[in-house]
Formats: C-alpha cells, sequence, structure tokens
C-alpha cells in the first residue's frame, strides 16, 4: 500500500470555537495535528436573522489528515468533541487521498 492509500483526509465544519475543543481530542485519539481554516456558513441551519439583517455564522474548517488504520477512533473523537450529533452543530466527512507530499515521521521520538 502506498503512502496515499494508506490515508485518509477528515473534513470538519463547526460552529466557531468548537475546533478548540476538536482539534485536542483528535490528537488524543491518535491524530497528529490539523489544520484550522475560517469560513462562513450558508446551510439551513445559518437562516437567522437580527433586526432583519441577516447573520452570517462564522465556522472552522478543520482538515485531518490521518493513517487509515486510525480513522474510526480519530472520527468518533472528532464527532463526540463537537457535538456533531446535534442538528447545526456541524459536519465531518471523509476522502481518499490519491497523492501525498510532505509526510516526515520519526521512527522514534527524541528521549
Amino acid at each position: 500500500m502506498n503512502a496515499a492509500s494508506s490515508h485518509k483526509l477528515i473534513v470538519t465544519v463547526v460552529k466557531k470555537g468548537l475546533a478548540r475543543k476538536v482539534v485536542p481530542a483528535s490528537k488524543k485519539a491518535g491524530a497528529e495535528g490539523g489544520t484550522v481554516l475560517f469560513a462562513k456558513g450558508t446551510g439551513i441551519h445559518e437562516a437567522a436573522s437580527f433586526l432583519g439583517i441577516p447573520i452570517e455564522p462564522e465556522k472552522e474548517l478543520i482538515l485531518t489528515l490521518v493513517p487509515a488504520d486510525k480513522l474510526d477512533p480519530i472520527l468518533s473523537a472528532i464527532v463526540k468533541a463537537g457535538d456533531l450529533d446535534r442538528p447545526g452543530y456541524g459536519i465531518s466527512f471523509v476522502l481518499d487521498t490519491k497523492k501525498i507530499a510532505g509526510i516526515c515521521h520519526l521512527l522514534q521520538p527524541y528521549s
């Protein structure tokens, strides 16, 4: 199996502020880190307004590249930490990878 097919990309979109819970939970479950990007939501749960002015809720997009054999526990930790089983809290999905560059790991951590 090549490096690309041995990894999966977990894409998670959560309410602003939840990445600070999701990323540590994913790391505790076996992920080595994540990338957090900021975004705006336009889904059905974002159709709110204040005094007639549409509110565009801010979101956080978390990209987590994980070994395929660690996918299930990491995804479960993300779902739990982000309350993704509750409507409007976010979504997480998994993408296959085709090519990967830049993954460099030490065989053993420094002592």
